[in-house]
């Protein structure tokens, strides 16, 4: 099996997973510490991002360099961003548009 083949089919396996709780113990059985608290800082910054924050206060308050907020910035600039589609959605902000 390749590289991406095991990243689909873990991708497939996340996918399968319906529930919270279940999803959080297979994080923690799966990665480290480190890789989650990698995930969960990713998040934020994107969130942050997302609700306007700017980026040199995202960098100051997570410690993160500003090429690793131009990225994130990037990811919600593109055209048809799942992330954003995503982020906007759990805001319940279907036009856009920050509340």
């Amino acid at each position: 099996m390749t590289q991406k083949e095991s990243l689909n089919e873990l991708i497939g396996v996340f996918t399968e997973i319906q529930d919270v709780e279940t999803m959080g113990r297979f994080f923690n059985e799966i990665f480290t510490p480190k890789e989650r608290d990698d995930f969960a800082l990713r998040w934020r910054l994107l969130r942050d991002l997302h609700l306007g924050k700017a980026q040199r206060q995202i960098a100051s308050e997570l410690h993160l360099s500003l090429c690793k907020i131009t990225r994130g910035s990037k990811v919600l600039k593109t055209e048809n961003s799942i992330t954003k589609k995503i982020l906007k959605e759990r805001d319940g902000d279907s036009d856009g548009t920050v509340k």
